[in-house]
């Protein structure tokens, strides 16, 4: 009883696109061209949440030194409690999530520009 032969299945390497969209081609072939454009939405991703995580921070920072600057306002009390317990225990939750939120928008506005761009070349 002999085996039989083994037979090596592959998926073609190359998806066919129809002619005039070099774009999605170039992706496809992941060229230079196509490599670039990935980069580029990388970056303008990544550029974005350093922005938005940058203004987090000097949001979530900046309250220290305000506390520590205004010594009235780290005196204050509202409704029985300190003001920094407030604004750094339940204000800053409220605040993440704002981040957070348009964070998700304009990374979603960034890829959908991206894919616009693929689509019209």
């Amino acid at each position: 009883m002999t085996r039989p032969e083994r037979v090596r299945v592959t998926a073609p390497r190359r998806v066919r696109r129809p002619p005039g969209r070099p774009a999605l081609r170039a992706l496809d072939e992941q060229d230079v061209v196509g490599e670039l454009l990935v980069r580029s939405l990388v970056r303008a991703q990544l550029g974005l949440a350093l922005r938005v995580g940058g203004v987090f921070a000097l949001l979530l920072g900046g309250l220290p030194l305000l506390f520590a600057l205004l010594p009235p306002v780290r005196e204050a009390r509202v409704a029985g409690l300190p003001l920094p317990w407030l604004l750094l225990g339940v204000l800053v939750h409220p605040a993440l999530l704002a981040c957070g939120w348009l964070h998700v928008r304009l990374a979603e506005r960034a890829e959908r520009d991206f894919v616009e761009l693929v689509d019209r070349s």
